[in-house]
C-alpha cells in the first residue's frame, strides 16, 4: 500500500544514461521510483527501483505506470538516433497524456539540436530555435508540445546541457567516439575542428541539477527551461588532455588525433547511425555554449564535479582503467 504523501516518480528511459542517473539520484533522495522496460514479463525491484514490463510507445502502459506519480522523467529516445520521426513525438504524447491526468511535472533532458548557427555562440533559454536538421525540428516540436501541455494542467522542466559523459553513459560521444569502452586507451579521437570549443556535461551533475530543480518545482513557471554550463572546453583540447593525463596515471600512453569524419562519410550509406551522426557535424565546427545564468539564479550554483575526477570515474566505469579512490565522483559545487 502506498502512502498518499509519498513522493513518486516514473522514469522513462531508466535503463539509459541520463534516465538511470536521475532514477538513482531520486531514489537516494527518498523518492519511490518506477520504471518501464520492454520485454519484462514479471515485475521486479532492482537497485531500489520498481521495474515493470511496458513500452513508452504504448499510452496504456505509460498511463498505468504513472498513476500516483507527481513527476515523470521523459528520458527515452529511439536507440542509435534511428526512427526519430516515427517514435519521438508519439512517446512524448503518451507522457503528456499521463502527466495531464496526474497533474504531474514532466522533466525533459533537452538537446542543442534545437538550435542553428543563428543562435551561436552563447545561447540563453529564450534564444530562437531554428534547427538545421530533421532531428532538431522534431525536438522543437517536442518542446512545443510540452509547452502546450502546461496550458492543460501539466508542468514541465527542460534541462539542456552539452554532450553527456559519465560512468554509465554508454550511448555518448565520449564512449563511442573519443575512446573505446572495455579496452586500454591507445587512441583519443577528437571530433571538433581545430580550435573550436565544445561543451560537455557530466551525467551525475546533470542528474543532481534535475533533482534540485524538482525540489523547487512548485515555485517555478509551469514551463521552465534551464541551461547548464557543465564543462566548457574552450579550444576542444581540454577533455582529450584530461583523458590522456588520467590514462598516464594508470600506465597507459594514448595518442590524440582528429576523429575520422572522412570515414563516416564513406560508411554512412550502409550504416544508418553514422548517417544520422553526420547530420550533426555542424555542432563540432562552430562553438556553442549554453548560458547558465538562469539556473544559477534559482539554485545559487550549478552542481559541478572537477573535470579530472569526472573523467577518471567515467573511464573506470567504461572499463578502460582500474577503479580507484580518486575515481570517485565528489559532489563539489562550483
Amino acid at each position: 500500500m502506498t502512502n498518499g504523501s509519498e513522493k513518486q516518480v516514473l522514469v522513462l528511459g531508466a535503463s539509459g544514461g541520463i534516465g538511470g542517473e536521475v532514477a538513482r539520484h531520486l531514489r537516494d533522495a527518498g523518492w519511490r521510483v518506477k520504471a518501464l522496460k520492454r520485454g519484462m514479463d514479471v515485475p521486479e525491484r532492482r537497485e531500489g527501483i520498481e521495474w515493470s514490463g511496458g513500452d513508452a510507445m504504448s499510452p496504456d502502459y505509460v498511463r498505468q505506470a504513472a498513476r500516483g506519480c507527481q513527476v515523470i522523467v521523459h528520458a527515452v529516445n529511439p536507440p542509435g538516433y534511428r526512427h526519430w520521426a516515427e517514435r519521438v513525438l508519439p512517446m512524448v504524447d503518451n507522457t503528456i497524456a499521463a502527466a495531464i491526468a496526474e497533474r504531474a511535472t514532466i522533466v525533459l533532458p533537452g538537446t542543442v539540436y534545437n538550435y542553428g548557427p543563428d543562435a551561436f555562440p552563447s545561447i540563453a533559454e529564450e534564444a530562437p530555435q531554428n534547427p538545421l536538421t530533421r532531428k532538431g525540428r522534431i525536438r522543437v516540436q517536442l518542446e512545443q508540445r510540452l509547452y502546450d501541455a502546461t496550458l492543460r494542467g501539466a508542468r514541465a522542466i527542460v534541462v539542456r546541457a552539452g554532450d553527456f559523459f559519465g560512468p554509465r553513459a554508454a550511448n555518448s560521444w565520449f564512449s563511442q567516439g573519443l575512446v573505446q569502452p572495455g579496452k586500454p586507451i591507445r587512441h583519443i579521437r577528437v571530433p571538433n575542428d581545430a580550435g573550436v570549443g565544445h561543451q560537455w556535461a557530466y551525467l551525475p551533475d546533470v542528474a543532481r541539477t534535475m533533482c534540485a530543480l524538482l525540489e523547487r518545482r512548485d515555485g517555478l513557471e509551469p514551463f521552465a527551461r534551464f541551461h547548464m554550463d557543465g564543462h566548457w572546453d574552450a579550444d576542444g583540447t581540454a577533455l582529450a588532455e584530461a583523458i590522456r593525463e588520467v590514462a598516464r596515471r594508470h600506465g597507459q600512453t594514448p595518442t590524440i588525433s582528429a576523429f575520422p569524419w572522412w570515414l563516416t562519410r564513406l560508411l554512412a550509406p550502409a550504416v544508418p547511425t553514422l548517417r544520422e551522426l553526420r547530420e550533426l557535424r555542424y555542432l563540432w565546427s562552430e562553438p556553442l555554449r549554453l548560458d547558465n545564468r538562469r539556473l544559477r539564479a534559482v539554485l545559487g550554483e550549478e552542481p559541478h564535479t572537477p573535470l579530472k575526477d569526472a573523467v577518471e570515474a567515467t573511464l573506470a566505469g567504461m572499463g578502460c582503467i582500474a577503479p580507484s579512490d580518486t575515481g570517485s565522483t565528489p559532489k563539489r559545487p562550483r
